[in-house]
């Protein structure tokens, strides 16, 4: 898998607020009054279930920010698969730093690990058929960037990061614009010439008023899978079809067998369960 990471500087603000957040006014009470300061120790990232890894670089820098001198070495990097069991990474250092940090590293770790497993495992059952497993925007405030990541660590793709990436007319521009026609001619005198156009439509008879005046990408919403198989012949290779709407891992393989080209799934990153993952004490 070809996983680049994000940049370090994009991370920091959200690894640092959180670690404000947990520390408070007077820091970690507990392990300040049990743990000798000069304490070192050895300690694994352990995985409680089998799954793929997302967010290495987040728990790393949850550490270093309470001691640089921490030290974590990768076992599985980001985009691996996992068994019950294995080890992810080996943290060590500063018993005191490791511990405070804890809770931080494992909650962003767990979560997009837990995004990643989600992704792959849909991206597994289509596995066979031209469509690809896409996110939407339906992410945790402030999070947007590393959830998304976490998509692409399972295999799944990215639709926009930002309402500034494309132009997407939903139902109610549609509604306002007094239809699909004007509000198309309305984008069109506004929009840059790099900026992609999408439509959403949840008849035939809207994506062959859609397909009339050339958008991008259409997305086919709340579609049936025969409808969708009508949609995509309609279409013809003429726009990119995005499938949309309550989509399962079980529906998921008969949508992708229609031959849409993307299929977008919101619970990616708003519903997917955390991958238990646990930091393991190994002594000195």
């Amino acid at each position: 898998m070809n996983l680049s990471p994000l940049p370090a500087i994009m991370l920091e603000p959200l690894v640092r607020a959180a670690l404000v957040e947990d520390l408070g006014r007077a820091g970690d009470l507990t392990t300040d009054a049990i743990v000798p300061k000069n304490h070192r120790t050895t300690t694994v990232l352990v995985a409680r279930q089998t799954g793929v890894v997302a967010g290495l670089d987040l728990a790393m820098l949850a550490f270093r920010l309470i001691d640089p001198s921490v030290e974590l070495t990768v076992e599985r990097a980001d985009g691996s698969e996992v068994a019950q069991g294995e080890v992810i990474a080996t943290v060590g250092g500063p018993a005191r730093a490791i511990l405070t940090a804890e809770r931080t590293a494992l909650n962003f770790l767990c979560h997009l690990s837990g995004i990643a497993t989600t992704t792959a495992s849909i991206v597994n059952a289509i596995r066979g058929h031209g469509a690809k497993i896409i996110c939407t925007r339906k992410t945790t405030p402030g999070l947007r960037a590393v959830e998304k990541y976490a998509v692409r660590a399972g295999g799944g793709a990215n639709h926009r990061f930002g309402l500034d990436d494309a132009i997407l007319i939903k139902d109610n521009h549609i509604a306002i614009a007094g239809g699909i026609r004007p509000a198309i001619k309305s984008v069109r005198a506004s929009a840059g010439h790099l900026v992609k156009i999408e439509v959403e439509v949840d008849t035939l008879t809207q994506l062959e008023e859609a397909l009339a005046l050339a958008p991008d990408a259409i997305l086919l919403d709340n579609m049936s899978v025969e409808e969708l198989r009508q949609a995509v012949s309609m279409v013809a290779g003429r726009a990119i079809t995005e499938a949309s709407g309550r989509i399962t891992a079980a529906t998921a393989p008969a949508i992708a067998a229609t031959g849409v080209d993307l299929i977008s799934i919101g619970w990616l990153t708003h519903s997917a369960p955390i991958l238990d993952i646990g930091l393991d004490y190994q002594g000195l």
